[in-house]
């Protein structure tokens, strides 16, 4: 069928719409243009108007988060956030408009953002929050706003920084043009409107939060979304035998560097870069990603981790969900999918303990 790209007109979001579409409804504003034949010079007559929340289907409705929302703090927004010694980018795409929605990011959104708050005591106006759920135009996840974020989250970082970056959404693989990735392909990030800025990828990424990275600051990245083992393209990937507990560390600095500049940057994946990952209902009632879960769950329980038992209790809470659902259902199927520690350095990985 013919398609056509038309933009909302209170916020600009474009979409891709059958050619004889009637109308577009925005995601974002949640503003409906209507879009006419003509006005007598060739172009779309165009009326915009606001459509209550309640006209939305059921199934696209936010759902809510694991946590409960923590009591609101009145004060001025700053532009994009307050710096300080801890702060966090909080990214979740649920695709309200695309045919493969995602319903766990934006409560696995809530779920980080509650426990970075209450847990680990990062001050809540250094926590940028980026979901379709937000009024703020300039929290929307595009491709835009997502790269302003991580960019505020670098900007002015020194010695004893703790910066945190999680992702949930939609990731992909794209043919690496550099020749700097082993297996041939990049790693992307999609933001909400991927389909008409283009995905972000692992290079960027790696410049914009890796690289800069000072000595005495460090950067923690969660990244719950497919075909993530790799996605910050960091030097260097931990692989562990899981019945012996040995492990061994893959150098994977093939042509440019991209280690940073003194400081330790840690990359949690839901899995190896040719694996999908998995959202699950059952520990909470509520969708939320697999990875997201295990990592909340297990530093809750057990606050003083090394990262090697970290990564050993997420893969166990992983695959106790997968086999909760196995036992609920019999006819039910996973596919492989175990966490990946990646880092700027090799180290013990028995030894180093985990701290936010």
């Amino acid at each position: 069928m013919a398609a056509k790209i038309e933009r909302c007109t209170l916020c600009g979001l474009q979409q891709r719409l059958p050619f004889d579409a009637p109308s577009l409804y925005c995601p974002v504003c949640r503003a409906v243009t209507s879009l006419r034949p003509n006005n007598g010079d060739g172009f779309p007559v165009r009326y915009p108007q606001w459509q209550p929340i309640s006209y939305l289907q059921p199934q696209r409705r936010p759902q809510p988060p694991r946590y409960p929302q923590p009591p609101p703090i009145i004060r001025a927004p700053p532009p994009v956030g307050s710096l300080s010694k801890k702060r966090a980018v909080l990214c979740g795409v649920n695709y309200y408009s695309h045919h493969k929605i995602l319903k766990a990011s934006a409560n696995d959104i809530n779920s980080m953002k509650y426990f970075l708050l209450q847990r680990m005591k990062f001050p809540i106006e250094s926590v940028i929050v980026l979901t379709e759920e937000e009024r703020d135009p300039n929290r929307i996840p595009t491709k835009h706003n997502i790269r302003v974020a991580l960019r505020w989250l670098l900007q002015g970082c020194q010695a004893g920084d703790s910066l945190v970056f999680h992702y949930s959404g939609h990731g992909s693989k794209v043919r690496d043009t550099n020749g700097d990735e082993i297996d041939g392909f990049d790693e992307s990030l999609c933001p909400v409107d991927f389909e008409t800025e283009g995905k972000i990828l692992d290079d960027e990424i790696n410049d914009i939060i890796v690289k800069p990275l000072p000595r005495g600051a460090k950067l923690h990245a969660i990244i719950d979304t497919c075909f993530s083992g790799t996605l910050l393209d960091l030097p260097f990937l931990c692989r562990i035998n899981w019945e012996s507990g040995d492990y061994n560390w893959e150098d994977h600095r093939v042509a440019a560097y991209k280690g940073t500049s003194g400081g330790m940057a840690f990359c949690f994946s839901a899995c190896d870069d040719d694996q999908n990952s998995g959202e699950t209902t059952l520990f909470t009632g509520e969708p939320i990603s697999v990875l997201t879960n295990s990592f909340i769950r297990t530093l809750e329980n057990e606050p003083r981790l090394t990262y090697g038992n970290l990564l050993y209790s997420m893969r166990k809470n992983i695959f106790e969900a997968q086999n909760e659902a196995r036992r609920r259902d019999p006819h039910l199927s996973f596919e492989s999918q175990e966490p990946l520690l990646s880092s700027s350095e090799a180290f013990d990985i028995y030894s180093r303990q985990f701290k936010l």
